[in-house]
């Protein structure tokens, strides 16, 4: 795998893809402490160039393989189309270059094994962009479930009731060949992943979809599921991009001694039967609005969660050792999405 020169040498950023999301990454990676973006690979000359202009990078390029081989690029960020991740991810590993991901890691838990694989093999790092997990509110979350303070866990919950306009839905966004799916595998699977990183991934589970207002696409724009854990807890998943105005991300967990909820990164709801001395700073700690989620418009969130991530890849690269989230967590929310999809096409439960 490649490396800088030396521990102070800023590690080499490039970025495949150059759609919405790609300004996010290069502005992180702008942000970020001991990273430069090198330059950029994206099959429409104009639209590298543009990119290339707006971020002030040295080099762009339409073929993949002409980014790849520059010794001075360490890591890539895929911001491909989501079922078009594989094929420049594995090109990446390949090359010796340590990955960025953009959620989901792959559509399918069969092209997400693939790379996973390669990566393994290969000895090189994947993080794939799960930014709500690098948030105050989640971590504290997090962190109280592990020390125990909720106890039994009797329901755990994650809503993502959030809007897109009509217009949104055009190119790749919708398909089955390229989103894997509509409102849960490109919107929800950020409240899945924090639900299944809280709860643990359910046994059982049994979903309906369906196109209630965007009849035009393919995918879903709404799902509702119930959840059955290992350990006899219960929970719901919905997720929808056709609720106008859209809501903040809900996530909700609940146990026989204390319930929380999780509202983008504010812990709006904190209460134990056993109290501690924090709990009445983390229940007046507003939501930093730099973490919050993009409920109405895909363009509303900030940098600052990419930029968390890749500050942690970065580090990780220095210290050596293992990122926040890697591959094979990322591909969890894929199983569990797919196993959401197979439930509503068979009209019955599946268990994962």
């Amino acid at each position: 795998m490649t490396a800088p020169s030396s521990s102070s040498s800023p590690l080499g950023f490039g970025i495949i893809g150059v759609g919405m999301i790609a300004d996010y990454h290069a502005k992180a990676i702008a942000a970020a402490t001991g990273a430069k973006l090198v330059g950029i690979a994206t099959r429409n000359a104009d639209n590298a160039r543009t990119f290339a202009e707006k971020h002030g990078l040295p080099f762009y390029t339409t073929k993949v393989d002409e980014l790849l081989a520059r010794p001075d690029i360490q890591v890539v960020c895929i911001t491909t189309p989501s079922g078009a991740h594989l094929e420049p991810a594995l090109a990446a590993v390949r090359a010796g270059k340590h990955l960025v991901v953009e959620k989901p890691i792959e559509i399918t838990t069969e092209r997400a094994d693939e790379l996973l694989r390669a990566a393994d093999a290969a000895k090189v790092k994947i993080s794939p962009i799960f930014q709500a997990r690098f948030g105050e509110g989640a971590r504290t979350l997090k962190a109280a479930i592990v020390a125990g303070r909720f106890g039994r866990l009797v329901l755990a919950s994650a809503y993502v009731k959030w809007h897109r306009s009509r217009e949104y839905y055009t190119g790749w966004k919708g398909t089955l060949a390229l989103d894997g799916g509509g409102a849960t595998m490109n919107q929800g699977i950020h409240g899945i992943d924090l639900l299944q990183w809280f709860a643990g991934l359910p046994d059982e589970v049994y979903a309906r979809k369906t196109r209630r207002v965007y009849e035009h696409i393919e995918a879903e724009d709404t799902l509702s599921a119930t959840l059955h854990y290992p350990g006899g807890a219960l929970g719901a998943i919905e997720a929808t991009t056709a609720a106008w105005p859209g809501w903040s991300r809900r996530i909700e967990i609940c146990g026989e001694n204390g319930s929380a909820r999780l509202e983008d990164d504010h812990l709006a709801e904190w209460k134990f039967r056993t109290a501690l001395p924090e709990d009445d700073a983390i229940r007046s700690a507003g939501l930093d609005p730099k973490m919050a989620s993009g409920a109405g418009a895909p363009n509303a969130i900030s940098i600052e969660g990419h930029l968390r991530q890749i500050q942690d890849l970065i580090d990780s690269l220095r210290d050596n050792r293992p990122v926040a989230i890697d591959g094979h967590e990322a591909r969890k929310a894929v199983a569990l999405i797919r196993a959401l999809y197979a439930s509503a096409e068979r009209g019955a439960p599946v268990k994962l």
